[in-house]
């Protein structure tokens, strides 16, 4: 073989390696996606579980364990990962802060720390 059909017969092959070449860094750029997408998830769920255990905690009965409920609110995967604080109560409205643990795509490896939101609800009249 000369001349041409030689150069084909020499980089048959070259487009695979030169993908294998990529690809860990198209794997490491999916990893974090969908790290980020786990952060955002945690940080919604945080939320969703603050302002339920504050709503919970400012009814005129309230549940007789509102961090249960804000607890109760966040997904099943989650929920081990999920502490909320002891209301703080200035009279009118209650105070809860939940806070969750942002699970890892890479087990073991935790570069994020943990997600904290708080929501205030005002409390219920309970004038006639």
């Amino acid at each position: 073989m000369t001349g041409r059909g030689a150069r084909r017969w020499r980089e048959r092959g070259s487009a695979s390696l030169e993908f294998l070449g990529v690809l860990p860094i198209l794997l490491l750029i999916a990893l974090a996606g969908i790290q980020l997408g786990f952060v955002a998830y945690a940080a919604n769920q945080a939320g969703t579980a603050a302002r339920t255990a504050a709503r919970t905690a400012a009814l005129r009965a309230p549940h007789a364990d509102a961090g249960e409920a804000g607890r109760n609110a966040v997904s099943d995967w989650l929920r081990a990962g999920t502490s909320i604080s002891p209301p703080s109560d200035d009279g009118d409205s209650v105070t809860m802060t939940a806070t969750i643990n942002i699970p890892s795509v890479i087990p073991g490896v935790s570069i994020f720390g943990p997600v904290r939101r708080s929501a205030t609800m005002p409390k219920e009249d309970t004038t006639p």
